[in-house]
């Protein structure tokens, strides 16, 4: 390559709700089937800010992992909400679950 910059613009957030989510729906032993947990994403990340960062394509976000703290509590949070939602609608019966 030339050096030249290529930005990416990222959701961080999605990063976070990734990192936290599978541990979570375990520990709540809500169903983790593909169509539940992109509700359960999808929800969390609607009720959540996003955190925007434009990026160079592939490389690491390091200097990000010290804001990575400061969202953790809503994210688990908001999680948590997501599954018990999903839980009570869910919707992974429409595909034969």
């Amino acid at each position: 390559m030339n050096g030249k910059f290529v930005p990416v613009m990222k959701n961080y957030m999605e990063d976070i709700v990734d990192d936290l989510m599978i541990p979570i729906l375990k520990s709540m032993e809500a169903c983790s089937c593909d169509r539940c947990s992109f509700d359960i994403k999808a929800i969390t990340l609607n009720s959540l800010p996003a955190k925007y960062i434009v990026t160079k394509k592939g490389k690491f976000y390091t200097k990000l992992e010290s804001l990575q703290n400061q969202f953790e509590v809503d994210t688990i949070a908001a999680i948590a909400k997501a599954a018990e939602i999903v839980a009570r609608f869910p919707r992974h019966d429409d595909e034969g679950h």
